[in-house]
């Protein structure tokens, strides 16, 4: 037997029972005030004048945002003066490695190129066999991995900048 076959063969309701219950009334004691509503039109809504920043100052708050808007601006300007030296002390360091480097002879250049390059080797091939026997003892972990990485990273970062200033060097002497 289906619900729908059981639903019909039970009591009938009659038309009230079966309604929707009427929702509460709302009976408002109060009446509807527009006094507290703002009217845009009148002249009581104020608005800021284009040219307030050139007005006088007329209250503590303004000179102390006044004062605090000079100091941003002194240490903005002592900042790019800091900026500005900083560079030229950094670009004297980049001119003397330079130089350095362009005052190498071609067999002197060639040396530290070919020892750079057989450190960087053998360097590799040394941690390359400390791995392997972590390896072979099951004591190989992330931690080993990433210092010897790091390592390679941290040399590898040495030799492009040296490498930097040894082309540079010989592109100015040439």
């Amino acid at each position: 037997m289906s619900y729908a076959a059981a639903a019909a063969s039970g009591p009938k309701q009659t038309p009230e029972e079966a309604a929707a219950p009427q929702p509460p009334e709302v009976v408002s004691s109060e009446s509807a005030s527009t006094a507290s509503l703002v009217d845009v039109d009148t002249p009581s809504v104020r608005t800021v004048p284009s040219d307030f920043m050139e007005h006088d100052v007329k209250t503590e708050t303004q000179a102390a945002r006044q004062e605090l808007e000079d100091e941003a601006e002194r240490a903005r300007a002592e900042a790019h003066l800091a900026k500005k030296k900083g560079a030229g002390k950094a670009r004297k360091a980049d001119n003397i490695l330079t130089k350095w480097f362009g005052d190498l002879s071609d067999g002197a250049s060639t040396a530290l190129i070919v020892s750079n390059l057989t450190a960087v080797i053998g360097l590799s091939t040394y941690l390359g066999y400390k791995a392997w026997g972590l390896y072979e003892h099951g004591r190989l972990g992330w931690k080993n991995i990433g210092v010897g990485a790091s390592i390679l990273a941290g040399v590898g970062l040495i030799e492009a900048v040296f490498g930097g200033y040894l082309q540079k060097g010989k592109k100015k002497q040439s």
